[in-house]
């Protein structure tokens, strides 16, 4: 086994290993080191980007050491570096396809953040059951009523299906689009996807932030 596949089975098995709440803090710092990058700062300390995120610096330092990344003594982390390190860490230079389920409102707000793609994800399709919204397209996306979906996938490929429809067609959407070759789900409805072990499925709730939002409210009157 030659260095470069060993290399690439350890990040492998970091990312697998790598604990959520880490993961969630990453794109934190690779936000904020690439805009001292583009500002020309050359090192930072964790204790720098602590005070700017609110992340304890003991924390960022561990964080990171997951990946390998670690600091000079009294000069902080290679800006550049870490940069390149985070985003090729985090998958946003590689291209993933992506369709959109459900082209209504946020559907719709989805296909047109062209912020998207830079994080290296590539809405390339919509679906909907709306014959208003079925033949049209989105900056450019063509939208498909939800039965090509199976041909369609042939085409393009996509391994990530966006999910926006209502909740109760939530679990039959998800599974048509497992069963047509999906390997994940984003899903932005309120219901929980069941789901085979071997897709992934990540939810992004609004509601459960708006009541979060609402009840900190609350507790501060």
């Amino acid at each position: 086994m030659n260095n470069k596949t060993e290399m690439n089975e350890t990040k492998n098995t970091q990312r697998t290993m790598l604990p959520e709440p880490t993961l969630r803090r990453l794109p934190w710092y690779l936000a904020y080191v690439t805009m001292l990058d583009n500002l020309h700062v050359e090192h930072v300390s964790s204790t720098q980007i602590s005070k700017e995120l609110n992340v304890d610096a003991s924390q960022i330092a561990k964080d990171l050491s997951f990946l390998n990344i670690k600091g000079k003594t009294r000069i902080g982390y290679d800006v550049h570096k870490l940069v390149k390190e985070l985003t090729d860490f985090l998958g946003f230079k590689k291209k993933h396809n992506a369709v959109v389920i459900g082209a209504g409102n946020l559907g719709a707000a989805l296909m047109q953040d062209k912020g998207l793609s830079q994080y290296g994800l590539d809405i390339v399709a919509g679906f909907d059951v709306n014959p208003d919204l079925v033949g049209t397209t989105m900056c450019g996306i063509p939208v498909y009523g939800i039965d090509e979906l199976a041909q369609r996938q042939q085409e393009y490929n996509a391994s990530i299906a966006i999910l926006t429809v209502p909740v109760e067609h939530s679990q039959q959407m998800a599974n048509t689009a497992i069963d047509c070759g999906i390997k994940a789900i984003w899903n932005f409805t309120p219901f929980r996807i069941k789901a085979p072990d071997d897709i992934v499925i990540t939810n992004t709730s609004i509601y459960a932030h708006l009541a979060l939002i609402y009840n900190r409210m609350g507790t501060r009157k």
